[in-house]
C-alpha cells in the first residue's frame, strides 16, 4: 500500500498507523490504488473519499471518550485525520466531514471538533475563505441549506478557526457574509444549540480588537440588541437556553458593552450567599456567573476552580446541577492542588484532589482513573452530590441521590484543608449549591454540615468583576515598598525560621510549607517587632 494513509481497517495496520504517514507528513501516495482514495489532479496525490474520512471522524468520536490518560497516544483515526488535513484539500475535506457527521446529542461532539482542529496545521486565509464559500454563509440565501446539526457544527468550526487565527487573517475570515450569518442566528426563534455556538464564535472572533469593534457595530444595528433578549434566558430551566443566557450575559459584561446597561454584578441578588467559586483562585479562562455559583468553560484548555471556604474536620456536603453532558471533574481539592490548564491537568489529577467524571463514568485521583459501571453517563438536569467525611476518612459521590462506592485514596496525602472544586473541558457548564438553597438529595445516613451555614464573605469579596475591569484595577494598584512579596497587599511583617528570610505578611506564610526563596521547610513564623 506504500505511503497511503488510509487502510482497510486491518488490525496490524491500525497498530502501526505511524507507518502510513511519510516523513514530511504527506498523507497519500500517487501509487495508491485503493477504492476509498480519489486523485488530486494538481498534485498527483490520492485522498481518501469523503465516506472514508466520515468513518475516521466517527471512529475518533467513538474512542475519544475512553482516552483517560493524559500521556496516552492519540487514537490512530485522529492521527490519520491530522495527516489528511496537512494539505489544503484534505483540511477542507476533514472539516466538511465533521460538519456533516458529528451528531447533535453526542456529549463530546463539539469538543472533538476543537480537538481535531486544534492539532491540525493552521489553515491559510484562502483555505478558510474557500470553506466559508462552501458553507454558503449568507443571510441573502434565506438560510444555510443544511440541517440544524450541521449549522451547529459550522458555528463550532468557525469558533475554532477564530481561536487559531489572529490579526489580519482573523479579520479577513470574518467576512460580511459570515458576520451576517452568525448575528442572524442570535434570534430567540432559532434552535438554541445554533444560537449558543454562534455566540461563542462571535466571542472568539472578538479576541481580535478590530473584529470586536466590527461585531459591536453590527449588533447595535439590529432593531433590538439580540443579546439583551437572550440574557433573559440565564435562569431558564431548559438547559441549552440557560447556556445561551449565561453566555449572552457574559458577553454583555465583558465584550460587547452597551452604554447605560448596568453590569450584572451591580444587579445580582447575593442575599444569603456565603460561599462562592473563588475568582482569585481560578484558572484564566473559566467564566463565573455574577452570583459566583455557576461556571462555564469555552476555552480549549482544561479550566479549574476552587470555592472560597476551606474545611478541616467534620462531615460536609454540596451539590452540583449538571447542565452539559461532557467532561467535567467535580469533587474535592486541597490548597496543595495545582491547576495546569494547558496541560490538561485539573481536579483529580494530582495527589491532593479527587473528582467524579460522570461523562466517562470515572473517579479520578492522582491522574489515575477508576471506572464505575453501574450508572449511565450523566445527563443535563442530573444532580451530583459530593460528601466529604473527615471522621471516617471517605468521600462519597451521589448521582441523583444514589451513592457510588466510597473513595479513600486522597487521604493518604491529605486529611484537612479541603475545598469544593471542579475542572471543565470545552463547552461545559454547571451550577453549584453550597447550601444557600435546600439540597435536592441530602444524605440520610449521617449528619453533615453545609458550607453556607459556617462561612462568611465580606461584601467586596462577593463581587464577580468582568475581566476587563479586574485587569484595570490590577494595573492601577500601587505597591508599597514594604508590601508582602507574595500578595503585594498586606504589609511585610514576619520572617521565616530557621532560614530567616523576610518580606512576607502574616497571612501568606500560613499557606506555605517551604520558604519560596530557598525552599527550606518553614518551622516557625516570627513577627518582626518593629512592624507590630
Amino acid at each position: 500500500m506504500g505511503n497511503c494513509l488510509c487502510n482497510d481497517g486491518q488490525e496490524d495496520q491500525e497498530t502501526n498507523h505511524r507507518n502510513n504517514v511519510t516523513s514530511d507528513n504527506s498523507v497519500l501516495s500517487p501509487n495508491c490504488n485503493e477504492s476509498h482514495c480519489v486523485s488530486d489532479a494538481s498534485s498527483g496525490f490520492k485522498f481518501p473519499t469523503s465516506a472514508h474520512i466520515d468513518k475516521l471522524v466517527l471512529e475518533t468520536l467513538g474512542v475519544i471518550g475512553v482516552l483517560v490518560d493524559n500521556d496516552q497516544e492519540p487514537p490512530p483515526s485522529m492521527l490519520k485525520l491530522h495527516a489528511i488535513a496537512d494539505k489544503e484539500e484534505g483540511w477542507i475535506q476533514v472539516v466538511s466531514s465533521m460538519v456533516n457527521v458529528i451528531p447533535m446529542h453526542s456529549p463530546l461532539g463539539p469538543s472533538v471538533i476543537t480537538l481535531l482542529l486544534d492539532d491540525c496545521p493552521l489553515p491559510s486565509k484562502d483555505t478558510v475563505l474557500k470553506l466559508s464559500q462552501m458553507f454558503q454563509l449568507s443571510q441573502k440565501t434565506g438560510k444555510v441549506q443544511t440541517s440544524i446539526t450541521q449549522q451547529r457544527n459550522i458555528c463550532v468550526v468557525l469558533g475554532c478557526i477564530a481561536e487559531k487565527l489572529a490579526g489580519p487573517s482573523s479579520i479577513a475570515v470574518l467576512s460580511k457574509a459570515t458576520l451576517d450569518y452568525l448575528v442572524s442566528n442570535l434570534n430567540e426563534n432559532e434552535e438554541p444549540h445554533v444560537i449558543l455556538y454562534s455566540l461563542i464564535a462571535l466571542e472568539k472572533f472578538a479576541q481580535t480588537s478590530e473584529n470586536k469593534l466590527t461585531i459591536q457595530k453590527r449588533l447595535m444595528e439590529e432593531k433590538e440588541h439580540p443579546l439583551l433578549a437572550l440574557e433573559k434566558w440565564a435562569d431558564e430551566t431548559h438547559y441549552v437556553k440557560r447556556q445561551v443566557g449565561f453566555s449572552s450575559q457574559w458577553c454583555l459584561d465583558n465584550l460587547f458593552l452597551i452604554e447605560g446597561r448596568k453590569y450584572s454584578h451591580d444587579t445580582v441578588d447575593l442575599t444569603g450567599i456565603n460561599v462562592m467559586l473563588n475568582t482569585k483562585d481560578v484558572s484564566e479562562y473559566l467564566k463565573i456567573s455574577p452570583n459566583g455559583l455557576e461556571a462555564r468553560c469555552d476555552a480549549y484548555s482544561f479550566e479549574s476552580v476552587r470555592c472560597t471556604f476551606q474545611v478541616d474536620s467534620g462531615v460536609w456536603y454540596y451539590e452540583t446541577l449538571i447542565m452539559t453532558t461532557g467532561v467535567m471533574q467535580i469533587g474535592w481539592a486541597t490548597k496543595n492542588s495545582t491547576f495546569l490548564n494547558h496541560e490538561g491537568y485539573g481536579i483529580g489529577d494530582d495527589a491532593y484532589s479527587l473528582a467524579c467524571d460522570g461523562c466517562r463514568r470515572l473517579i479520578w485521583h492522582n491522574a489515575r482513573s477508576e471506572k464505575y459501571h453501574d450508572r449511565p453517563p450523566w445527563k443535563a438536569g442530573d444532580i451530583l452530590g459530593c460528601l466529604l467525611d473527615l471522621n471516617k476518612l471517605e468521600i462519597i459521590f451521589y448521582i441523583n441521590g444514589i451513592p457510588l462506592k466510597p473513595c479513600v485514596q486522597v487521604f493518604k496525602t491529605a486529611r484537612s484543608g479541603f475545598y469544593a472544586a471542579a475542572s471543565f473541558m470545552s463547552f461545559q457548564q454547571c451550577l453549584f449549591n453550597f447550601g444557600n438553597v435546600p439540597f435536592k438529595y441530602p444524605p440520610t445516613d449521617r449528619e453533615f454540615k453545609k458550607f453556607n451555614d459556617h462561612a462568611k464573605l465580606n461584601p467586596e469579596d462577593k463581587v464577580v468583576l468582568p475581566r476587563h475591569i479586574y485587569l484595570n484595577q490590577l494595573r492601577k494598584l500601587s505597591v508599597r515598598e514594604d508590601s508582602c512579596t507574595l500578595c503585594y497587599d498586606q504589609k511585610a511583617s514576619v520572617r521565616l525560621l530557621p532560614c530567616d528570610h523576610r518580606g512576607f505578611c502574616q497571612t501568606c506564610p500560613t499557606q506555605l510549607v517551604e520558604c519560596p526563596m530557598c525552599r527550606a521547610t518553614i518551622e516557625e513564623v516570627a513577627v518582626e517587632l518593629e512592624n507590630v
